[in-house]
């Protein structure tokens, strides 16, 4: 059982964003930026292009609101989208606030977000999520 599996069966906490029947949403506690958000899908596949078409298919449309309400919710030129996959081996994709490519290179120093500063942030993501 992967880490993203134990936060999704609620053996791990987490600052949930969003989830449906196939992906859970939730915020990187070690962040690039604030903003910073997770989508797992509820099967555990360690490579994202061997996940079924089906979540494929679905995954953007899931992630489609979320990214909207990380632009309304934080100052940036758009919602960046990333797909690297080494640091768990667990599919998933990064939805992150950005202005500059810059902001979503993971050889960065990653932020030291407080408790404090998560709750304020997922709170700030899902009261501007329209869906």
């Amino acid at each position: 059982m992967t880490l993203f599996s134990k936060i999704i069966a609620g053996e791990i906490p987490s600052y949930k964003i969003l989830e449906d029947e196939y992906f859970y949403a939730f915020l990187d506690v070690f962040p690039l930026v604030e903003g910073h958000v997770l989508i797992v899908p509820k099967n555990e596949t360690d490579k994202f292009f061997d996940l079924p078409d089906t979540y494929l298919q679905k995954i953007l449309v899931f992630a489609k609101p979320i990214a909207a309400a990380i632009e309304k919710s934080f100052p940036c030129n758009r919602c960046g989208i990333s797909v690297v996959g080494l640091e768990v081996p667990h599919a998933h994709l990064h939805l992150m606030p950005i202005n500059s490519a810059n902001d979503i290179n993971f050889t960065k120093e990653k932020m030291k977000a407080t408790p404090e500063l998560l709750a304020l942030v997922q709170s700030k993501i899902v009261a501007a999520l329209s869906l």
